[in-house]
């Protein structure tokens, strides 16, 4: 008879009870990954002081390997990202919808990881790159974690996941010299885009303003897949997911981007965490577009078809709930390089649909998650840890964090008494939704899918006339960098299927004689399908034009967290600074000091006022709009330098909110900034976005109205 063990002492404890996290420096010593103090943390081991390196430093072999192998492979698409913390807010219950607990739970704060990216560059390069954004959105909830993985722009380039890598290798840097770097106007991709229609409505989108968003903040998110919800009576509807901004949205000038990329490639990366770090949280509605299954064919267009949106206007988008993003990461690499999402991540109540883009989706972020963060275990990085317990019997893997003590790890069991458990669908199993499939498997593709023209030209019917003018010049950009003649020919004989003054106008501005576009016009089908079946096809739009597809039709007059710059120098008046100061503050923006010269300068009443930043280090594009106040006229050269010119030039060319006071519309006039628009021989007045001498409160407005694209038409800021 085996003998009786004595019980462990309570001082006994485990070794995962002993283990701590002491990585936060507070009055800690160096150690080694195994918990060694460290003396000297500045010399390898010698032989003598001007000896060899000995192999038996084994810290500082440690310390090298770490380092050697502290990269990560990035991501193929969305390497560059950045995110943060957050909170989502149900506003009301949607049961009778989906049974999804945290969109029924009004007192509940769901936490939420966001990452935002772009698409085509490397880590490296540029936040203004006319290109995509990600939005995606990871929420904690109680029945573990739901991954809402979209981007800025509701559509996208391809109908099936089958071309997504041929998409992705046309964007990407051209493989023979690996250039240009995050950029889309080169050869490869407008030769594919060109032969691939289905991708003309993205296309309008991405050579739109909405591809260069003023901030992540200041953007829209979309699920862009359709997907499904399901009640507790198990009723299918079909959803699609919008984020609305409450700062609204805005774009920045497309020259303004490039200069923005030159002075600031982190502009969009430090823009959401200074936000975020002063206290101004930035927030999004959640919205749903809500389609009974019965009403699935009921639209001009096919629901399935990733390529198309449901215009508001026919589906109003509810508003949900909402999402504030109020701490940023502790640790970039640990926090937001290291986030897996995967839209397969679901909850009871959220479901697919045969969206054949999202059906691709599901398998192709398993296996970027395995290969970028190098385990099956991913989901045990804290990052993308549940809130939840998480038990189940797959074990082992690489860099394996959670420590079984279970004696079984298979199913069915009854050594442990059978746990854990299958849950039933009444205690919150997750269950797919039960759709009948009576079909044959084929290769093909459904003649639903067949219109790739007709919301294309809705989006450029719906926007207004600068809005129509980026777009384009965006293509005049974007085709007069293709160096091959006949693909910019085809792709500008395809825009006659968008819209004919588009066509013209681009076709003008590269020196194009307009052709009718090549046929066949869809070279994305096998060559032995019947191409009739495959020409792209046009229906009759039941609207003409959707205001929501128009930034500038929906401008909200916030000027909230808006950088402000405020050009100063010594004998500035006190009061018109003051003044001026309060109202922004008042109405929630951020007021920047700028100075010829870093540190201090005087006021005209002898004060000392700090200065933010001089003048060589920041420009007007790093600024929402300019303010230049009065100045004591007895203080020599009040504002008179080249920089100061340049910046407001800068400012008045890129459509930007002015004022001027006293002395400082002097200024203003001085440089012939105000002579445009026919208030260089007035003392007060606004027109087009210069105020001069009027009320703080008449400055606050017109930053609401972000830009005056109107000061275009001018083609000049000085005669």
């Amino acid at each position: 008879m085996a003998k009786k063990q004595n019980p462990q002492p309570k001082e006994n404890k485990k070794v995962s009870d002993l283990q701590t996290n002491t990585q936060n420096g507070d009055g800690q010593f160096l150690s080694t990954n195994q918990g060694l103090l460290i003396n000297d943390n500045q010399n390898s081991l010698k032989a003598g002081e001007r000896g060899a390196t000995l192999l038996e430093d084994f810290i500082l072999r440690e310390k090298i390997t770490h380092f050697d192998h502290e990269r990560i492979p990035e991501r193929i698409v969305h390497a560059r990202g950045s995110g943060a913390h957050g909170v989502f807010e149900l506003y009301e219950p949607i049961g009778k919808y989906t049974k999804a607990k945290f969109l029924n739970d009004t007192s509940r704060k769901t936490p939420v990881f966001v990452r935002f990216s772009t698409v085509a560059g490397n880590r490296g390069s540029t936040d203004l790159a006319r290109d995509v954004r990600g939005f995606a959105v990871k929420f904690y909830t109680e029945e573990g974690n739901y991954d809402l993985v979209g981007n800025n722009i509701p559509v996208f380039f391809i109908q099936d996941a089958m071309k997504f890598p041929d998409l992705v290798h046309a964007v990407k840097p051209e493989p023979h010299h690996e250039m240009p770097q995050a950029a889309s106007a080169h050869d490869t991709f407008w030769d594919f885009i060109s032969l691939m229609p289905e991708s003309m409505h993205m296309i309008m989108w991405t050579m739109s303003d909405r591809a260069i968003p003023r901030s992540y903040r200041m953007m829209e998110g979309f699920g862009v897949n359709t997907f499904r919800f399901l009640n507790e009576k198990g009723e299918s509807h079909f959803v699609k997911f919008h984020w609305k901004p409450k700062l609204g949205t805005h774009a920045v000038a497309w020259e303004e981007a490039q200069q923005i990329s030159g002075k600031d490639p982190d502009f969009h990366r430090r823009d959401l965490w200074e936000a975020i770090e002063t206290g101004h949280f930035p927030e999004w509605d959640l919205g749903i577009q809500v389609i009974p299954e019965a009403d699935e064919h009921k639209f001009d267009f096919d629901l399935l078809d990733p390529t198309k949106l449901i215009p508001e206007e026919i589906v109003p988008v509810q508003r949900i709930g909402k999402m504030t993003l109020n701490r940023n990461p502790d640790n970039f690499f640990a926090e937001t390089e290291q986030i897996a999402f995967h839209p397969g991540h679901l909850v009871p109540g959220i479901d697919f649909t045969n969206d054949p883009l999202l059906q691709g989706r599901l398998f192709s972020y398993t296996d970027t998650q395995l290969s970028r963060l190098g385990s099956p275990n991913f989901h045990e990085i804290p990052i993308n840890r549940p809130i939840v317990p998480v038990m189940n019997n797959q074990r082992d893997g690489h860099m394996r964090q959670t420590i079984n003590s279970e004696k079984t790890s298979y199913h069915p069991n009854s050594i442990s008494g059978g746990c854990p458990f299958q849950a039933k669908i009444s205690e919150g199993g997750f269950s797919s939704y039960q759709e009948r499939i009576d079909a044959k498997k084929i290769r093909d593709r459904s003649e639903s899918f067949s219109d790739h023209f007709s919301q294309a030209t809705l989006f450029y019917n719906s926007q207004t006339e600068p809005e129509q003018n980026h777009i384009i010049n965006a293509f005049t950009f974007e085709l007069g960098k293709v160096e091959r003649h006949y693909i910019r020919e085809r792709m500008v004989g395809i825009l006659s299927r968008v819209d004919k003054n588009l066509e013209a106008s681009v076709a003008a501005n590269l020196g194009i004689q307009v052709t009718e576009p090549e046929r066949p016009l869809n070279h994305g089908v096998p060559a032995d399908a019947d191409q009739n079946k495959y020409e792209p096809t046009r229906k009759k739009q039941s609207i003409a034009d959707s205001k929501a597809l128009s930034m500038l039709k929906n401008i909200n007059g916030s000027i909230e967290s808006r950088c402000i710059a405020v050009l100063t120098d010594n004998g500035v008046d006190e009061g018109s600074l003051n003044a001026m100061l309060k109202a922004l503050e008042i109405a929630g923006a951020q007021a920047k000091i700028i100075a010829q010269k870093p540190g201090t300068i005087k006021g005209s009443n002898g004060k000392e006022i700090a200065v933010d930043h001089s003048l060589v280090t920041v420009a007007s594009v790093l600024f929402d709009a300019i303010y230049v106040p009065n100045g004591d006229i007895k203080t020599k050269n009040y504002l008179e330098q080249d920089l100061i010119e340049n910046f407001i030039n800068e400012a008045f060319k890129h459509c930007k909110p002015i004022a001027a006071d006293g002395l400082g519309a002097e200024i203003l006039k001085k440089i012939k900034a105000g002579h445009l628009i026919d208030l260089t021989n007035s003392s007060t007045g606004s027109k087009m976005g210069i105020e001069i001498n009027t009320s703080p409160e008449a400055f606050v407005k017109a930053i609401g109205k972000h830009r005056f694209w109107e000061r275009e038409k001018t083609k000049k800021v000085k005669e």
